[in-house]
């Protein structure tokens, strides 16, 4: 290839691995993105940095853990000696530009702009930015374009306030204002739009220099809730809710009660389990009809052979699984194993490979900058391009877990015992070494889960495996000793000196 590639970095929010047809999911889901990975890698453990938008993007766009980045909060802002990004790349010289469907990605400030010459924006108040990818305005239309900036900035203040308050997020929560903003203020922004500006750029290439090269990051909220599919997805995988009123009916209350999204749950019966679980499948295949549309957009006009694209997902969705639904609460696989495809037109990444090796999705950091030939050393060797016996994770990636303090405020005043029940006010984390992950909440409920033989972590081997625990839980507290924070949790007569746990701490760095 002549010149670099184009990259294109394709988020799906709330997009479980376990829903997708290449990820061994029996219903046919995602066709067309099964039919793109038959000639790119997949990566079948992977795990995102934490269970929800805010701090797991922050991961992907600066490479470090949330430990690190300490951006876990609505109203918190990355800080501003860490590049991002697209900051990097395009000081190396490629055209950034960014195509966002997530408000909390491309509304709220927070840092994640930084870097994009070009933003567009589809949700929220105003759903589109002043710097169109590649316009060539006249001067009525830089006019336009001068007052409309000036109107985002504005209701950007506004929705920046919402976010960032108590008071106003659970006014927003009401069932006022629920109705509104999912349908006026295109709370999902609007995935065939996005997906066809971010293709028209990438093969027009109008407002790009000759020969540079195109980052584009694109975020698709197809998935993510309120759910309202295509109706021939629903004739398809969920059918009940187009004929059985009180399906419909439970679909319908489900899509207006934003509290229960973010609370979690005491419990849902198997009825509105399935239900709830047919409706986001319905919303999975919608959302790949349209990445169809996109990839034989791509296809056909050849700009698909000279871009590097990386699919992933920024976290899963609880479907009613242990009591849960949203993304609010846990560090289980159906909220943190995500999807990771990557297609190279290079052959660094082979066709049609398969990866089971553990792997952290901030290394998505890595990877892109070594892609665009801009990464330091280190940097290069945190590329997921490296085989897994060059891993310098070693196989075992970490896991945070911070409540949202808004929202947890809101929810400790109308639920005060289904916080302490669940334990909702305290944080989550989690090791994965290879197969074996430890989750800890607060300082004293651990569990262990062997991944290889229950991926739905449904067997604690706590008890049993003493041993295990020890070992995971001094990786733990070394990786948080390691970026100045106090231990998450207390060890129990833990040996130290055992050469077991002395090996796997010098393998990752933390002992000399």
């Amino acid at each position: 290839m002549s010149r670099r590639p184009d990259i294109v970095l394709l988020v799906l929010d709330t997009q479980r691995s376990d829903r997708l047809s290449c990820f061994g999911y029996p219903r046919p889901t995602s066709p067309h993105l099964d039919a793109f990975a038959t000639s790119a890698t997949i990566f079948q453990r992977a795990f995102a940095t934490a269970q929800w938008t805010i701090p797991s993007h922050a991961s992907l766009l600066t490479g470090v853990y949330p430990i690190d980045h300490k951006t876990n909060q609505s109203w918190s802002v990355l800080p501003p000696d860490l590049p991002t990004l697209a900051e990097r790349l395009r000081a190396g010289g490629y055209f950034t530009a960014a195509f966002c469907n997530n408000p909390l990605v491309g509304v709220v400030n927070n840092g994640f702009r930084r870097g994009f010459e070009s933003f567009l924006n589809y949700s929220g108040l105003l759903t589109s930015r002043p710097n169109q990818a590649g316009a060539r305005p006249g001067l009525i239309s830089r006019y336009r374009q001068w007052f409309k900036g000036r109107l985002a900035d504005l209701l950007n203040r506004i929705q920046n306030v919402f976010a960032r308050s108590e008071a106003m997020l659970e006014f927003a929560f009401s069932p006022l204002m629920t109705p509104l903003w999912q349908t006026a203020l295109s709370f999902k922004g609007n995935t065939p739009k996005s997906l066809a500006d971010a293709a028209r750029l990438l093969i027009e290439r109008r407002g790009v220099e000759r020969n540079q090269p195109i980052f584009a990051f694109i975020n698709l909220m197809g998935v993510h809730m309120p759910y309202h599919p295509d109706r021939r997805m629903l004739e398809r995988f969920a059918p009940e809710v187009l004929r059985d009123r009180a399906a419909a009916r439970y679909v319908q209350r489900f899509n207006s009660d934003v509290f229960g999204w973010m609370a979690p749950l005491a419990g849902i019966d198997e009825a509105h389990q399935s239900v709830l679980s047919n409706v986001y499948d319905a919303e999975v295949a919608t959302q790949d009809a349209h990445l169809g549309v996109f990839f034989q957009r791509l296809r056909e006009s050849g700009a698909l052979d000279r871009a590097f694209l990386l699919i992933c997902a920024d976290h899963g969705e609880h479907l009613g699984e242990k009591g849960l639904v949203g993304h609010a609460l846990s560090v289980y696989n159906e909220l943190v194993q995500v999807p990771l495809i990557v297609s190279d037109p290079t052959g660094d990444f082979p066709r049609g490979a398969t990866v089971n090796h553990t792997v952290s999705l901030r290394r998505v950091f890595h990877t892109l900058l070594s892609v665009a030939g801009v990464a330091q050393s280190g940097e290069r060797d945190g590329s997921l391009a490296q085989s897994p016996a060059a891993d310098p994770d070693n196989g075992t990636v970490f896991i945070a877990a911070e409540p949202a303090q808004n929202m947890l405020s809101i929810v400790r005043r109308r639920r005060p015992a289904l916080v302490r029940e669940r334990r909702f006010d305290q944080p989550r984390y989690a090791v994965v070494s290879h197969s074996t992950k430890l989750i800890q909440t607060g300082n004293d409920l651990v569990e262990l889960y062997d991944l290889d033989s229950d991926p739905h972590e449904t067997v604690n081997l706590a008890g049993m495996l003493p041993e295990q625990v020890e070992e995971l839980q001094l990786l733990l507290n070394a990786f948080m000793a390691r970026a100045g924070a106090a231990p998450p949790l207390r060890q129990r007569n833990v040996e130290t000196d055992d050469p077991v746990v002395q090996r796997r701490l010098r393998e990752l760095g933390y002992l000399e």
